[in-house]
């Protein structure tokens, strides 16, 4: 009954391969290289015998919890592993008890953390006497920006480390070791051993779970990616509408569109709707590329993704996306300017220091005998009766120093606006503006 219940382990009972495979020293840690390699921060603190608090972030399956437990055995700290998930405020106490009573007694204690953006703003706080006085070493693990999701005062006691999701060679470094810890190599050819590797998507823990199943087979010979992709259910794309997924993967749409590459804004778009995003969000931040980042140098730019909006709530899904799709390579090949948005942001700044000067009386109407006693609309020249239909008058509040807020450029369409911009200012100065 030990074995229900207790902490004892149950003899001769089967282990994941990933928990066999679990590295017994940093050396053995595949990937990792920019915190773990020579001269990286890791390494460098564990030189200097010298070991702060740290937040591992990164995605699943890159060996958070593994390098965690490692540093607490290359310090000789005893290991407590919690979720922020599961734990809560008595839970936490009763672990700052014991990291307090091994404290007394000689030992520190490496508290571990999993998912510690889940935790809320109070509870994070508790963490910070204790992380002070030296009761406990933390290391956080997040897949979520710490920026955002970390209260200030804990980040400012951390040093966040980065840990990225393993390349193809890390991958495959990471499949020879299963095939000799299974004694066995895998049955797949070339082809579907790449493709096995990629279904993984970077995730160390996921390659070795679909590798269990491979090696589970019966099989002669050698699987084809056919037969491979037929047996296995590829797996989901990590994407989280919420979290930093949503927020990256735009990102790099919107800089792939405004870089004027078509094929990676295509694929960017393509990789957000297969994790699931709402195409209609993809619409409208489209929409926002076009009048962001096009502007005036192609007006079209932004009927041609209303349109295709249009055409997607007409057709609705998978149909319309491919109308989105258009609008997405358009934007890629059209000229870019973004001398509105700058305007726009310059002339908010403006106001914001000028806000209480009026407009000058000239351009004010005159609607009652007071007002125009009071000089509203007194000299105001009306433009269409001017020479050239152009009279020059000032519009800004008098006094205000006249700034120069849009300036277009020499691309598409905005060449032709630059040069009837440059014909006004000559005649406004011609006129003595």
């Amino acid at each position: 009954m030990a074995d229900l219940f207790g902490d004892q382990p149950v003899p001769d009972m089967p282990r994941p391969l990933a928990d066999r495979l679990r590295p017994q020293t940093l050396a053995e840690v595949i990937g990792q290289t920019q915190v773990l390699g020579p001269d990286a921060p890791l390494t460098v603190m564990l030189g200097a015998g010298a070991l702060s608090s740290l937040i591992f972030w990164g995605p699943p399956g890159v060996g958070k919890t593994t390098i965690a437990r490692l540093l607490a055995n290359e310090t000789n700290l005893h290991f407590v592993q919690i979720s922020a998930i599961f734990t809560g405020v008595p839970d936490l106490k009763k672990v700052f008890e014991g990291a307090r009573i091994r404290r007394q007694n000689g030992q520190g204690t490496l508290l571990f953390v999993d998912e510690i953006h889940r935790f809320n703003k109070a509870q994070q706080d508790g963490f910070l006497p204790h992380m002070e006085d030296g009761t406990i070493l933390l290391v956080g693990a997040t897949t979520e920006n710490p920026s955002f999701e970390l209260n200030a005062a804990v980040l400012s006691r951390s040093q966040v480390l980065v840990l990225e999701r393993l390349d193809l060679s890390d991958m495959e470094r990471l499949a020879q070791r299963a095939e000799k810890e299974l004694d066995r190599a895998l049955p797949l050819d070339g082809p579907a051993r790449e493709a096995l590797l990629e279904m993984a998507d970077g995730d160390g823990r996921a390659l070795l779970n679909l590798i269990e199943q491979v090696a589970a087979w019966k099989v002669e010979g050698k699987l084809n990616t056919n037969t491979l992709s037929t047996r296995l259910m590829r797996r989901a794309a990590q994407y989280d509408k919420g979290g930093d997924a949503h927020y990256n993967l735009i990102s790099a749409l919107h800089k792939s569109v405004r870089g004027s590459d078509p094929d990676a804004a295509l694929y960017w778009f393509a990789r957000m709707l297969e994790g699931g995003e709402d195409p209609r969000f993809l619409a409208r931040r489209i929409t926002r590329m076009a009048v962001e980042d096009i502007g005036l140098a192609d007006p079209n730019a932004q009927a041609v993704c209303l349109q295709c909006w249009e055409t997607y709530e007409r057709l609705g899904s998978p149909e319309g996306e491919l109308a989105l799709a258009q609008a997405v390579t358009y934007l890629a090949l059209a000229p870019k300017s973004n001398a509105t948005y700058v305007a726009y942001k310059a002339a908010r700044n403006a106001a914001k220091q000028t806000g209480s000067q009026p407009p000058p009386k000239h351009i004010l109407n005159g609607a009652t005998s007071l007002m125009k006693d009071q000089g509203y609309g007194a000299g105001y020249a009306y433009d269409h009766d001017a020479e050239d239909g152009f009279s020059g008058q000032n519009y800004f509040p008098d006094g205000m120093k006249r700034p120069v807020l849009y300036v277009p450029v020499e691309r598409g369409h905005e060449r032709e606006l630059k040069k009837r911009l440059d014909y006004f200012a000559k005649l406004r100065a011609k006129r003595g503006e």
